[in-house]
């Protein structure tokens, strides 16, 4: 039925101002077309499944009448197991009363952050290619955004001279992923200092989005930014169980930080959200209480020869590409083409019938990029590849 014309505008203009922004159109595509002999290099969730005993613990919870309502902060059983996972990690203290969230996926706990955070017309700075639901998050907190551009031949390493010149007197904070969705990029225990004396300089917060910190390659180290001197108390740290424990469709992350701004957190989420799922969470508990490091360790080893390969064969093809050296992601340039981001995504889609995601929802640098996630099996990576570098000859230039 269509809208009577006499009706003024409903929705409302931050709508409008997130219109556009994403890549709907090929995950609808992806789900509407033949799957047959479809790979799709795309979506940013592990090939692994859950582990037998968390979907076990969570299916007996539901069974003994776990099915109410919970705390709006998450059982203080899970926060304290956060809270001890977050210190053997990387060494953090944080009170489980009062400095941790559990949230519905990584995606509430930023949204809750930003609008704990921001008032209309408020700065949020971070490095450009970025992950696609930053710029959404911060408008629909009436925030804005401003890009500090990376570059390719700089492996996408953040210049914090560079995010230090985008400061203005309406900056509150500071975002960034790391490892970075959708690059790779690692960032330098170096950088993170450059970065942490920005903030200490500038009295500004910090949302560190740690959520692939365990996908790292190459004997390289991650540093998680709280750890810096002085920044536990004004970094919101963003994690979650969708990577790691191979639960993106169970929706459950958390957030670690000041108190007040949990607090301030907790207080939103009680009329939104109201809690987390209460089976969900009890799944979440058992994840953090198995020892799963040698499995994980398979994983990984599994991964980075995935991601060796994309490396080499790009690269080859000629379709130039940074090392990544965390999370699941490379991001070769697609200009030898003369394609366009989309253009190309749409084409390999229906010509070669491999699906991976425009490189320009990920920001201004994204142009002539695409995006490929390699949590697929090494085998259907490489007659992705094959596939690929057919369709780019077809093409080149």
């Amino acid at each position: 039925m269509l809208q009577d014309k006499s009706h003024k505008k409903r929705t409302s203009r931050r709508v409008d101002r997130i219109a556009g922004i994403g890549f709907a159109p090929f995950l609808k595509a992806l789900h509407s077309m033949s799957k047959e002999g479809l790979i799709s290099l795309s979506v940013g969730e592990p090939d692994f499944g859950t582990a037998p005993c968390v979907c076990e613990a969570a299916a007996r919870a539901a069974s003994e009448g776990w099915t109410k309502y919970t705390p709006t902060s998450g059982f203080p059983a899970l926060r304290q197991a956060i809270a001890a996972n977050l210190k053997k990690r990387h060494g953090l203290e944080y009170d489980p009363e009062t400095q941790i969230i559990v949230t519905v996926g990584v995606s509430q706990a930023m949204d809750l952050g930003f609008r704990a955070l921001l008032d209309p017309g408020d700065e949020v700075i971070t490095p450009d290619p970025h992950y696609i639901c930053y710029p959404p998050n911060i408008i629909l907190s009436e925030g804005v955004i401003v890009r500090v551009p990376t570059e390719q031949s700089r492996n996408y390493a953040l210049d914090p001279d560079e995010m230090e010149k985008k400061i203005s007197p309406k900056t509150k904070a500071l975002l960034f992923g790391n490892p970075a969705n959708p690059t790779g990029a690692l960032m330098e225990k170096k950088t993170l200092e450059g970065v942490a004396k920005i903030a200490l300089k500038h009295d500004l917060v910090v949302i560190a989005d740690e959520i692939y910190s365990t996908y790292i390659y190459g004997g390289a180290t991650f540093t998680s930014f709280a750890g810096l001197p002085g920044m536990r108390d004004r970094t919101l740290l963003l994690d979650g169980f969708s990577k790691h424990y191979a639960m993106p469709g169970w929706r459950i992350g958390y957030a670690a930080g000041p108190a007040d701004i949990i607090d301030a957190m907790v207080a939103m989420s009680q009329h939104t959200m109201l809690c987390p799922p209460n089976a969900t969470q009890w799944a979440a508990l058992a994840a953090l209480n198995m020892d799963d490091s040698a499995e994980f360790n398979k994983i990984l080893a599994d991964y980075d020869k995935r991601r060796t390969l994309l490396h080499t064969e790009l690269n080859r093809m000629g379709l130039r590409t940074a090392e990544p050296r965390g999370a699941f992601y490379i991001f070769p340039d697609i200009s030898v083409t003369g394609l366009s981001s989309h253009e190309f995504c749409e084409k390999l889609l229906f010509q070669e019938k491999v699906m991976v995601l425009p490189g320009d929802s990920f920001g201004e640098q994204g142009k002539g990029h695409m995006r490929i996630c390699y949590a697929t099996p090494y085998e259907g990576i490489k007659e992705a590849l094959s596939r690929i570098e057919r369709f780019v000859n077809t093409y080149r230039e």
